[in-house]
């Protein structure tokens, strides 16, 4: 009865190297999620800073003058932390012939907008200005 007890014991029990793999895997698996984690924070943190420009641009581009109002040329300021810039400037495309006569002048407006602690973001959009009386 001694024997098959201390065979018993023998094979009850874990082995060192068992242990060890056993932990190697855990780590391992544990360092992937983590991996995984701060990947997705990264984005996360990315993804905010696009919609806080955009909404800083939305911004820009809903406080803009009225179409007879504004004239070619750059203007900036800064919104909710955010500086921008706005370039207006006389619309050119070969594909499109414009009229002299044309009561409409199409124009180009660029809206930039700086984020103070990540990239810019750039809109561009057309708009029509009524022709100056000459």
């Amino acid at each position: 009865m001694s024997q098959s007890r201390a065979l018993e014991n023998r094979i009850a029990g874990f082995t060192l190297i068992e242990s060890l793999v056993a932990l190697a895997i855990v780590a391992i698996a544990l360092s992937s999620i983590g991996a995984l984690i701060a990947s997705t924070i990264r984005t996360t943190r990315a993804i905010e800073g696009k919609l806080d420009r955009l909404a800083a641009t939305r911004t820009v581009l809903g406080a803009l003058p009225d179409r007879d109002q504004i004239a070619p040329g750059a203007f900036s300021g800064d919104v909710a932390g955010h500086n921008w810039r706005l370039d207006v400037s006389a619309f050119a495309s070969k594909d499109i012939a414009l009229q002299p006569s044309a009561p409409w002048v199409t124009q180009l407006v660029v809206v930039t907008v700086q984020s103070p602690t990540a990239g810019a973001m750039q809109i561009s959009t057309v708009r029509l200005r009524r022709r100056d009386a000459q």
